[in-house]
């Protein structure tokens, strides 16, 4: 099911309850693809940094090799902060009066800290790395964070699109308004006029240079936004344990999703008890039918994959390149 999914698509997010193993399959659906001929990019959006841990490597926030056809990157969330807010510093430094500079910075630390600051920076980055990353891959896999964390995120492209485009109006309505005000100034001396030219040039100077980046954002949101609701380009995969809480979680999830315009495209059931493995994992079996149970009345129309716990920790590519096969 995996692969048929992560074939037919350019953007796969893999996300679910926490400790349920989003990263582990996302990482053997990436692997496998790569070993069938794709260029693929995997991504972690999760804080835990569980990739690394997970291929043994150092994989920072910019792509790493990590085997042929597969590259991969974490983004961290402070590090993500720090250089969206510089580039927001930087950018109004050369925009607003050298005076007014320190104010700038003010706000800037005070933003840091922030409610929502982590994820649309987050977001930005993902917006980037997807515009970029689709010249250069086949396919891009995103390991996300728990599943709350991956529902907020899921519907801001929407909101960030909605914001910017207000802010863009608010920008245009006040040069109208500016200009009005400009227009109706009385007679001066010529060298006042001398002056006024060269302020209001300067003035326009910086009132182009933020439509300009507020026209950028506004781009960028928009083009994720509309490659998050192409069921043709992009899929969500949702990774589940065959427990109460974690099935419970994955139909709220689901429910959320649908919300946010994301195709749904299938579950994976990761760390079932194997059948005739003896009484205790025969009872533990039944009790996961129980619980199965529930997920399938909830989402009859899902496709499903069941893959089974196994003996040892998934670590390394011999066990990703084993579990691959699985998929």
């Amino acid at each position: 099911m995996l692969l048929d999914i992560a074939r037919s698509h350019r953007i796969l997010f893999f996300g679910g309850k926490g400790g349920v193993g989003k990263t582990t399959v996302s990482a053997a659906t990436a692997l496998a693809c790569a070993n069938a001929g794709a260029k693929v990019l995997l991504v972690s959006t999760d804080p835990a940094h569980n990739l690394g841990h997970l291929f043994d490597k150092n994989i920072g926030s910019r792509p790493l090799r990590l085997t042929a056809g597969l590259d991969g990157l974490e983004l961290d969330p402070e590090e993500t902060v720090k250089l969206h807010l510089a580039e927001i510093s930087n950018s109004l430094h050369k925009l607003m009066p050298i005076g007014l500079r320190g104010e700038v910075d003010k706000h800037m630390e005070l933003s840091r800290e922030a409610p929502g600051m982590q994820e649309a920076a987050i977001l930005e980055r993902i917006a980037e790395v997807v515009e970029i990353g689709l010249k250069d891959y086949d396919l891009i896999v995103f390991d996300t964070a728990p599943s709350g964390h991956t529902a907020r995120l899921m519907a801001l492209p929407e909101m960030m699109s909605a914001w910017t485009e207000g802010l863009i109006k608010r920008q245009e309505k006040a040069d109208r308004f500016a200009d009005i005000v400009k227009g109706m100034g009385s007679d001066s001396s010529m060298e006042d006029k001398v002056l006024n030219d060269d302020s209001k040039d300067t003035e326009r100077m910086r009132e182009s240079g933020i439509r300009k980046i507020l026209n950028r954002r506004r781009k960028r949101f928009t083009n994720l936004r509309d490659r998050l609701s192409d069921s043709d380009q992009t899929t969500f995969i949702i990774v589940l344990a065959a427990e109460r809480m974690p099935v419970l979680e994955s139909i709220e999830l689901h429910s959320q999703l649908q919300k946010t315009n994301v195709d749904i495209g299938g579950l994976v059931v990761n760390k079932r008890a194997p059948p005739g493995m003896g009484e205790f994992l025969d009872e533990r079996h039944a009790q996961e039918e129980i619980h199965l149970a529930t997920l399938n009345k909830a989402l009859p129309k899902l496709q499903r994959q069941d893959l089974f716990l196994s003996a040892q920790d998934i670590i390394g590519f011999e066990a990703l390149e084993e579990l691959s096969e699985k998929l």
